[in-house]
């Protein structure tokens, strides 16, 4: 039998994000879950080495990567609709869970259950709510960062989204130091040009 799974989940870089706002250059799903993934993994790395956590900070990567996968059947809803009152958000959380369900059902049997830990948290497992808060503040930094490099780009569009985005992420300082230490160690070095990075 043949199973859909990863060609479906191939179809990453064919969904663009942010699809209401106008872009210097253009940023698709694929490329942002990869960021996702490289941050969440820093930050689980942070917390273990810095805070005395004990987080699967590979595990995190791996949610990273799929945190969005859903889109590839719903598309990228912006984050003003999406968030736009409760029952909006509700019904799209509903709609995302079926979408990551159907992904899910593109696996043959004896391997789908790794998946689903991936895709579906652990609802009694503190280390594993600590680090699914730490990937969607991976997810808000991958956004800031898009921000800034649209701001130095010269696109003003991105203005009010970086300054919202950095109130959500100055939001998680007091419960996850992680997001802290990564704000004032290395968000700052984005937007730099090569020669000033090396």
């Amino acid at each position: 039998m043949n199973y859909n799974f990863f060609a479906l989940i191939s179809r990453m870089k064919y969904i663009d994000r942010w699809a209401l706002m106008r872009n210097t250059r253009a940023e698709n799903l694929c490329e942002h879950s990869m960021e996702v993934a490289m941050i969440a993994h820093a930050l689980c790395t942070i917390g273990n080495v810095r805070y005395g956590k004990n987080l699967d900070a590979n595990k995190a990567a791996l949610i990273g990567l799929y945190h969005d996968a859903s889109e590839i059947i719903t598309g990228d809803m912006p984050t003003p609709v999406k968030y736009f009152n409760a029952e909006l958000k509700s019904a799209y959380k509903e709609v995302e869970k079926v979408a990551d369900e159907k992904l899910l059902e593109k696996l043959p049997d004896d391997l789908r259950p790794v998946y689903d830990d991936v895709f579906n948290p652990k609802a009694d497992d503190e280390n594993e709510k600590y680090m699914r808060k730490l990937v969607k503040a991976a997810d808000k930094l991958s956004a800031l960062i898009k921000c800034i490099s649209e701001l130095n780009a010269g696109n003003n569009e991105f203005r009010t989204a970086k300054e919202s985005t950095e109130k959500t992420v100055r939001t998680m300082y007091q419960d996850l130091p992680e997001v802290l230490d990564f704000v004032n160690e290395f968000l700052s070095s984005y937007g730099s040009t090569l020669d000033e990075l090396t």
